[in-house]
């Protein structure tokens, strides 16, 4: 009978608690600090505790006394096991560096205290009405915001409102589907991938790319990784797969963890070139909450640990190293300056461009020029970027 009773017990006590999981996955998984995982975790040790204690009860000469002790125990085990696991999640949402790394809000045209680069006297070329939608990526925001501050009238342009704004940033890939769907005028971005230029074909809308500066594509690791160099080959290598542990390229026998962008993103796509003929492996994935409490599986989003290497471009990628301990790798032994940029030494630097459609190039071709003039390389310099090479 005992018997009976405690199979019973115990299959009661799983259902209750896989029940309580479910709703907990719901309503915590999104949030690994606030619960999440550590939540789960604990709520499977006390059902486990529990079990245990009605087995002891059951089945062992043990006290009551005795039997309190053991919940005691357990539960300071638990308390201890819920902040361990707790504190490792915090530390590692801590190492998290999220996909937008630029405030764009500090670089919003018209804005008092603003950061953007500004012109040293009003700009030759204005645009008073019939003002051109602009959109494009994170790290590129800076650069068009400076265009808008000199160029349009004075307004309120929200960089995160595409109801409202003519000028927002929607990061590269939604750009170029905004602008083959003709929700919008210019974006700033890196070159186009292959997909992105068969939706355009496929949607009958051919890209006009005007190059107004150059940026460097960097790595980044842990600032406390040993490796301070690689070559291009060895990151093709660490990218395909071939290369799978830091000791292989001068640095800790640790294994390396090669995290990648969305695809479609501008980073993705110029990995991608990178790669040449190589075949990219998979990327790291993680199960993030989407919508009424489903799971889905993505991308994982960059984090810092000792053993992971990460890209980017450089303006973005200084934008994070302030608050998040990395620092970017030297290909080929030259690092990614200004300079090296500038001459071509880097050996990982392309253009990044202004692209409108070849139905509205005419109309947007003042504007255009107005970039790649004096006056707009000076604000693509001032704000960080490196401008085209004089003729």
């Amino acid at each position: 009978m005992k018997i009976v009773k405690f199979i019973f017990g115990s299959v009661l006590i799983v259902l209750v608690t896989a029940v309580i999981s479910v709703f907990t996955a719901l309503f915590t998984m999104g949030n690994p600090i606030a619960g999440g995982r550590p939540i789960l975790w604990t709520i499977w040790y006390v059902a486990a505790l529990l079990i245990l204690i009605m087995a002891l009860y059951d089945f062992s000469s043990l006290t009551k006394g005795g039997l309190k002790r053991v919940g005691l125990i357990g539960t300071v085990i638990g308390v201890v096991f819920f902040g361990s696991v707790k504190g490792y999640y915090v530390y590692t949402e801590g190492l998290r560096i999220e996909e937008r790394g630029v405030e764009l809000f500090d670089y919003q045209p018209f804005k008092e205290e603003s950061d953007l680069a500004k012109l040293d006297a009003p700009s030759s070329f204005k645009i008073d009405s019939n003002l051109p939608r602009l959109d494009g990526a994170t790290a590129l925001y800076p650069l068009y915001a400076s265009f808008v501050e000199a160029v349009y009238p004075s307004g309120e342009y929200n960089p995160y409102s595409t109801e409202e704004s003519p000028v927002v940033s929607t990061t590269t890939g939604e750009a170029y589907d905004r602008l083959i769907q003709g929700k919008t005028d210019i974006i700033f971005v890196a070159g186009p991938s292959d997909l992105q230029v068969a939706a355009a074909k496929k949607a009958g809308v051919e890209f006009n790319m005007t190059p107004i500066g150059l940026e460097a594509f960097v790595f980044f690791v842990h600032e406390d990784n040993l490796v301070d160099s690689l070559k291009l080959d060895e990151i093709q290598q660490v990218y395909a797969g071939d290369i799978d542990n830091w000791s292989e390229v001068g640095g800790e026998n640790d294994p390396i963890r090669a995290f990648q962008r969305p695809e479609g993103s501008g980073s993705q796509t110029a990995l991608q070139r990178v790669m040449g003929d190589r075949k990219l492996m998979a990327a790291p994935v993680e199960d993030v909450p989407e919508g009424m409490g489903g799971i889905i599986e993505q991308t994982a989003a960059y984090t810092n640990h000792k053993n992971a290497i990460g890209f980017s471009f450089r303006f973005y990628a200084t934008e994070m190293v302030e608050d998040h301990d990395i620092k970017l790798l030297q290909v080929n032994g030259i690092a990614p300056t200004v300079e090296t940029i500038a001459d071509g030494t880097y050996p990982i630097t392309s253009e990044f461009y202004a692209i409108t459609t070849e139905e509205n190039y005419e109309t947007h071709k003042p504007f255009l020029d107005w970039m790649t003039s004096e006056e707009g390389q000076a604000l693509v310099e001032r704000t960080g970027y490196v401008p085209l090479a004089k003729d």
